[in-house]
């Protein structure tokens, strides 16, 4: 019987040698193993296409199955079944199946969702070394999370979500430098977090929701990268989780956490969604959540938050969802939530707010249960009526105290209705970076990034072939050639399926083959963002000699709509257009500092190298990718660089950006070009001036005549303060890219509020006359 296996064995071998095209020959033992991970899994909807013929590294990606090979060797494998809920017959072999999978040791990416995977996670996945995401959920995995996924230091994204995993998440969990996906949702993992979660620098994603975990979470504070928080139906608390500033998701829903929200929380200007529903939470709900410049979602129903809410409260435009229901709130709903179209969606039953359009208590309610709510310890209660008596009247002392000033308040506030209507709110509010590392993270971009890109009409990133490039540019006529550097040529071509394309081509002086190219590639292959020119893919030419490597040639997105400079000389863009462009240039910056491993810094940036497409979205086209820095040493060999600026770029890379997107705000600002150093001086000195209290003419002077009766002066000054501090000399003094953005943001909130509020008026904003004027100069 083993003499007949392992006959076929051999037989299964021949028939793919012999049948496997001649390009693929070197991938004959591992097209076997795919073969052999097909059978073992019962051949699944998605995979029953395989066969012997079958040319796995250049077939199609499909939803069910993908497979990227570099190098005649497979580096990505995603099989994605249909059964979730049941699970393969009792004979499947699992320990066989990851045996055949580290046949696979260049494998970087491994996706095993939804196939009914049973049984604890075998100890031989720690052969799979060179993992860098490893995903398997929606199966039925059970047992703990086995220790030998430790031994996996390239480590970038873990997912194990839905599956019936138990036990605690391990200590060593905080041994991964570059883990940056970490989600366990939906298993029965239990008991506290380890502290060593804290060591997790690179952690972007956090996803602990529906299992049972409890007691107080680490200390997360200094884990300035993470995003995304979510810990939905566990036993967590009673404190709020210390986080850094940079969260953009926060889930905390069904939990056991008490106490009030701290005010940190009204400082988390990228915050984009916060869900503490169903906690225990008491104290005075914050109205500035409202207002922060990235909120779009809020749910604090099923608390006990208490305050009052009133009418003229300010809110972000982008708020999409609110839910304040079943809480103690008084007061009136805000004009800017019960005035909003049907895109907001705004519960606020079960209080007691004046609005009767979803059901309410009576205000007597709120404040009786206002007073019962953890005045006392419980134990007091229970032994000393006196107390409870004593303090009950001094709280009623102080509610007395409260309705005064509440009364006062309200008079002051309707003697100055017409200054606030008039005048948006302006915070120009500087977030402290000081001794802010920068840090090369990842994202399970292979995964999930492919999918938003594809929203957006971006293709997958593949190898392109000579002959496509050939056709696309005519063989390279000179119709289409676009321009010249010290990095090679640019043409301009026309794929079959008629997109538009930019090609790079890079001659190569020294002999390289393509494995040298290969850590390049996987770069450029993540430069992928909506406000970057993105990489579509690659090409080899090859010297007929020795096959080594001739010509590389890089396939970028064909932007046609210009650049950002001739846009704005052009007289084309208006002020709220250009803060868009400035928002676009921003993130595009802070996609390539902290997006992909390894960021890139000290891109050169230039108003002439952002280029806006039809949308008027704007794209970085230039990026300092080492294959070019490299092959630019290539061509300079014997050159050295000893100038101060070079020095100060080695020290403080990560600000160099932030000076030349200051150079670029100037020229937004003006609308002169800025083509040396000393003009960019020259220029911030006339708008350090301006920003005086009398400097109200000497704005009206510098910035583009174009603009002067289209902006208004709060926008335009948050602007040029945050330019001025972009370009300053000392590179420590510059802000992050996460300040640059706040403040861009809100400049843009406070354009649209005026535009809102100025639409029927005939004065320019920058006329000395003009309450905008005044408002910012006051």
């Amino acid at each position: 019987m083993a003499s007949r296996s392992y006959f076929s064995y051999l037989l299964v071998v021949l028939v793919v040698l012999i049948l496997m095209p001649p390009s693929s020959q070197l991938q004959s033992s591992q097209a076997w193993t795919l073969l052999r991970l097909q059978r073992l899994l019962n051949f699944p909807f998605g995979l029953t296409s395989w066969d012997s013929r079958t040319d796995f590294c250049n077939a199609e990606p499909n939803p069910s199955v993908t497979v990227v090979c570099y190098e005649e060797s497979i580096t990505q494998l995603q099989i994605n079944g249909n059964n979730s809920s049941s699970r393969l017959p009792k004979s499947f072999p699992i320990d066989s199946f990851f045996t055949t999978l580290t046949r696979l040791p260049n494998l970087k990416v491994l996706s095993l969702t939804s196939l009914g995977l049973w049984g604890p996670i075998p100890a031989k996945i720690s052969r799979l070394s060179s993992l860098e995401i490893l995903n398997m959920s929606s199966n039925l995995l059970d047992g703990t999370i086995p220790s030998e996924i430790s031994h996996l230091k390239n480590l970038q994204t873990l997912i194990l979500d839905h599956n019936l995993l138990g036990g605690r998440l391990p200590e060593w969990i905080g041994s991964f430098p570059l883990m940056a996906v970490l989600s366990v949702k939906n298993n029965a993992l239990n008991g506290p977090l380890p502290v060593s979660l804290s060591s997790l620098v690179s952690l972007r994603l956090l996803v602990l929701s529906f299992n049972a975990f409890s007691g107080p979470m680490p200390d997360l504070s200094c884990l300035a990268n993470l995003q995304v928080l979510d810990l939905e139906s566990n036993y967590f608390g009673p404190q709020f989780p210390s986080l850094s500033k940079k969260v953009v998701k926060l889930v905390m829903r069904n939990n056991s956490f008490k106490g009030g929200i701290p005010s940190e929380l009204s400082s988390y200007y990228l915050l984009q969604q916060v869900d503490i529903s169903s906690n225990r939470f008491v104290g005075p709900f914050m109205p500035s959540l409202l207002s922060l410049p990235s909120i779009q979602s809020i749910n604090i129903s099923g608390n006990r938050f208490t305050g009052m809410l009133f009418p003229n409260t300010s809110c972000n435009d982008e708020l999409k969802d609110l839910d304040f229901s079943s809480n103690l709130l008084t007061g009136s709903l805000p004009t800017c939530l019960s005035s909003r179209s049907k895109d907001l969606i705004v519960l606020y039953s079960g209080n007691c707010l004046t609005n009767k359009d979803q059901i309410q208590h009576p205000n007597s309610f709120c404040q009786n249960q206002a007073f019962a709510v953890d005045l006392l310890p419980r134990k007091e209660k229970k032994t000393s009526v006196h107390k409870a008596i004593v303090a009950l009247s001094v709280v009623g002392a102080i509610v007395v105290a409260l309705i005064v000033a509440f009364l006062l308040f309200t008079a002051i506030r309707r003697g100055h209705a017409k200054s606030v209507v008039k005048r948006p709110p302006r915070r120009l509010i500087e977030h402290a970076s000081n001794g802010y590392p920068s840090k090369l993270l990842a994202d399970a971009r292979y995964i999930s990034q492919t999918m938003k890109l594809g929203a957006l009409g971006i293709p997958s990133y593949r190898s392109f072939s000579l002959d496509e490039l050939e056709a696309a540019t005519n063989n390279f006529d000179t119709t289409t050639f676009i321009g010249e550097g010290s990095l090679g040529q640019m043409y301009r071509g026309k794929l079959r399926d008629g997109s538009l394309v930019a090609i790079r081509c890079l001659k190569l002086k020294k002999q390289h083959t393509s494995q040298n190219f290969n850590r390049h590639i996987e770069l450029i292959s993540k430069l992928r963002h909506r406000h970057l020119v993105s990489a579509l893919g690659h090409c080899f030419e090859y010297y007929l000699e020795d096959s080594s490597v001739s010509t590389l040639f890089l396939v970028f997105e064909y932007v046609s709509n210009g650049t950002l400079r001739s846009n704005i000389s052009g007289q084309k863009l208006s002020w709220r257009q250009r803060i868009a462009a400035a928002i676009g240039v921003a993130k595009g910056i802070q996609f390539l500092h902290a997006g992909i491993i390894p960021g890139l810094f000290a891109n050169d940036l230039a108003i002439t190298n952002v280029l806006l497409d039809h949308n008027l979205v704007a794209k970085i086209s230039s990026y300092n990718l080492p294959v070019l820095a490299e092959i630019k040493a290539e061509v300079m060999v014997g050159t050295t660089c000893g100038s101060k600026e070079h020095v100060r770029r080695t020290l403080h890379e990560e600000k160099i950006d932030i000076y030349d997107f200051g150079v670029i705000l100037l020229e937004i600002i003006s609308g002169r070009p800025i083509t040396t150093r000393i003009d960019a001086k020259l220029l911030k000195d006339q708008l350090q001036e301006s920003i005086t209290a009398d400097g109200a003419a000497r704005r009206r002077s510098i910035v583009d005549p174009v603009l002067r009766k289209a902006c208004c002066s709060d926008s335009l000054k948050t602007v040029i303060e945050i330019c001025i501090r972009c370009i300053s000399e000392e590179p420590a003094e510059r802000p992050s890219v996460e300040d640059v953005l706040w403040n861009l943001q809100f400049a843009a909130q406070v354009q649209e509020a005026w535009r809102g509020d100025s639409n029927s008026s005939e004065d320019s904003p920058l006329s000395p006359h003009s309450p905008a004027l005044r408002s910012s100069d006051d």
